[in-house]
């Protein structure tokens, strides 16, 4: 019954958000010194995740505790390495960081303006269409 119990210890169940989330903290608070990020400072939550064999891909937010309007999100991928995960890689998806500023959320494409809406210019910028006016 011991080995038993032993097996299953070495082969525990680690597809979930929280072994997940885990491996991303690790990966994050590695390289710290590198990104100047206090982790501390965030809440962190794996929105999504999805398992296929031995990797996982997770969307996961990131919100600062003291601004809970702004924040962003990022894809990760992750693989197995025995009990834990580990990031292989990961992207921008999702809120910009300048969202509590009023800044519309990052889908990585340009929408398109549907016909008879105005387009917004930056200021100065003549109308389009117009033709220069001589003086």
């Amino acid at each position: 019954m011991a080995v038993a119990a032993a097996v299953f210890a070495c082969s525990r169940n680690i597809n979930n958000k929280e072994a997940v989330r885990q491996g991303i903290m690790d990966y994050l608070n590695k390289r710290s010194a590198q990104t100047g990020l206090d982790m501390k400072l965030m809440n962190v939550d794996v929105t999504s995740v999805q398992f296929r064999n031995n990797e996982a891909r997770a969307l996961v937010s990131f919100v600062p505790k003291d601004s809970p309007r702004g924040g962003m999100s990022m894809n990760y991928t992750l693989e197995r390495s025995g009990n834990h995960w580990v990031v292989k890689g990961r992207a921008e998806s999702g809120m910009s960081p300048h969202a509590a500023q009023g800044t519309p959320p990052s889908t990585g494409s340009i929408a398109p303006i549907p016909p008879g809406q105005p387009q917004a210019l930056p200021p100065g910028h003549p109308p389009v269409g117009s033709t220069p006016q001589s003086r």
